[in-house]
């Protein structure tokens, strides 16, 4: 096998275990892991502009959009209007999108953290400029950077 090949096989290795990873959330919690990173995005600022909001997480702003339209629908984010002009619009957390994230498992699986944690920093900075530089070629540099595959009702109802 070639060297080419083995990057590839690793590619759909990380590509299945990013999925199953994303069955497991969805099983356990009910949210998808897009739905989780936009909360912890929320609970992390306090809260947001949905274009302030896309960039942080690495969304389109219609990703975004949606995503907190179905996360309003089910009581776990609101969007507020600022008092100094109207024309702004925050996204924050409930109450209830608190609770939810504090029961939700990590979005990431914890041996990946605990392994990733243990490198040093320029074994960090080097997985993460290969893996940047692998996107790249695949000219994935501008595809949302979710593992989202289909957009759908937060509980699945269509």
């Amino acid at each position: 096998m070639s060297d080419y090949d083995d990057i590839l096989v690793s590619i759909r290795r990380i590509t299945r275990a990013i999925d199953l990873q994303s069955k497991r959330l969805v099983k356990a919690s009910g949210l998808t892991a897009p739905q989780l990173v936009i909360m912890h995005a929320l609970r992390r600022e306090g809260r947001l502009a949905p274009s302030v909001l896309a960039r942080d997480v690495a969304l389109s702003q219609a990703t975004v959009t949606s995503i907190l339209d179905r996360l309003d629908k089910a009581g776990y984010t609101r969007r507020d209007r600022s008092d100094k002009d109207k024309r702004i619009v925050y996204a924050c957390l409930t109450d209830d999108g608190k609770n939810k994230l504090d029961e939700a498992p990590e979005l990431l699986q914890s041996g990946f953290l605990r392994e990733f944690r243990k490198l040093q920093e320029w074994e960090r900075t080097q997985l993460v400029a290969s893996l940047q530089r692998i996107a790249s070629m695949m000219d994935a540099e501008d595809l949302d950077a979710s593992p989202i595959l289909e957009v759908g009702d937060l509980h699945g109802d269509k």
